[in-house]
């Protein structure tokens, strides 16, 4: 059995079922999984949603998974920031929630409900999909399944993975990024990509893992997870967002970077992205009150023009400009990008920006395009 087999953090101890999907052959593989967990059916799931986010004793309700009809649009273009130079992304919602527990995760703000959810009317997704591709065969689409929820830490549950890679295999003008801390990679090993699925893992100094990432993987983990994915031909993506300023920030990041390449070739590097520790201002009370002894805190956090608390510039461009300096040491052809930065931000880290986001776009198009 394959090592990652065994690394399944999150176990569902309850399922509650809406009534619009209890037949989807999505929730019926799910239960068929687990006979001997408790299961309700419900007829309005954000009436339960609400029941949950208003709930004084949360953690009661952790554990529990609603398996529910997306209502709305599966894909989204990312609403980036304002008065920033962004790359044009497309979220594909495929669920909402985490188990993984990150100190610093932006959904603390956004998701009030406790609840892991799973949308299960896949067939409407790929109808979303189909529309979108064919009505836009000129158009470029990088999209993931990262932003409301991990791309893998579920995968032992839902099995979506292998779908995703197999529908994007054959499109011609869209790519699919599954973004992890986790390592549930053993479907994906060997299925026919094309290459038109990029694996990326989310990166930090294995100090801010141990004290800042809850029970996400261990990074020595995602190096290994990456290495049999190179082996299966796929393209990979690194992401080391957010950089945390903390004692010996410097030698911890760089220790990083020299592991990747050490176990991967820069041709099978999609890109590597960098962007600092930042979030909205107002999710900072939720933040300090869900994790008291975190020591994201100790920085020098102000607000900057997009309404987020983000460090000092020179900070920024401190780190920013040590990692690519260190990234360029292995490799001057890795496509690395700064997330949600200013243009004056892009030239003093790297000595270059692009004119706008539309160029952005098109350089991390062309990453994956052929």
């Amino acid at each position: 059995m394959n090592v990652f087999a065994s690394r399944q953090s999150f176990q569902p101890r309850k399922f509650y079922i809406g009534e619009a999907v209890q037949d989807s052959p999505f929730a019926l593989n799910v239960l068929r999984k687990y006979p001997n967990v408790e299961r309700t059916f419900i007829a309005d799931a954000n009436e339960l949603l609400e029941n949950a986010a208003t709930a004084s004793d949360k953690a009661s309700w952790r554990g529990q998974v609603l398996l529910a009809r997306q209502r709305g649009p599966f894909l989204r273009l990312c609403p980036g920031t304002q008065k920033h130079i962004c790359c044009g992304y497309h979220n594909l919602d495929v669920a909402a929630g985490c188990d993984l527990g990150c100190t610093y995760c932006i959904l603390q703000g956004y998701l009030n409900s406790p609840l892991i959810t799973f949308y299960c009317n896949t067939d409407d997704m790929v109808a979303e999909l189909d529309q979108k591709l064919l009505r836009h065969p000129n158009r470029f689409y990088r999209i993931g399944t990262g932003e409301l929820s991990d791309s893998l830490t579920f995968e032992h549950i839902n099995e979506l993975g292998p779908d995703l890679v197999r529908y994007f295999a054959d499109k011609k003008n869209a790519i699919i990024e599954l973004k992890s801390k986790n390592v549930h990679i053993d479907d994906l090993l060997d299925l026919p990509h094309n290459r038109r699925t990029v694996i990326s893992w989310s990166m930090n100094t294995d100090a801010m893992r141990d004290k800042e990432e809850g029970v996400a993987t261990t990074i020595a983990d995602r190096l290994a997870a990456a290495a049999e994915v190179q082996k299966a031909g796929y393209r990979l993506g690194f992401h080391f967002d957010p950089m945390i300023e903390h004692e010996g920030w410097r030698d911890g990041y760089r220790d990083i970077v020299d592991r990747i390449f050490r176990v991967v070739k820069p041709e099978n590097i999609a890109w590597i992205s960098l962007g600092a520790l930042r979030y909205p201002a107002p999710f900072e009370d939720v933040l300090r009150e869900n994790h008291p002894n975190s020591e994201i805190y100790l920085g020098e956090l102000l607000l900057g023009i997009d309404k987020k608390r983000r460090y000092f510039k020179p900070i920024r461009v401190d780190m920013f400009g040590g990692m690519y300096r260190w990234i360029r040491s292995y490799s001057k052809e890795v496509f690395v990008y700064l997330c949600m930065e200013s243009a004056e931000i892009w030239r003093r880290s790297f000595g270059w920006s692009p004119k706008n986001s539309g160029e952005l776009k098109r350089l991390l198009d062309e990453q994956v395009r052929d």
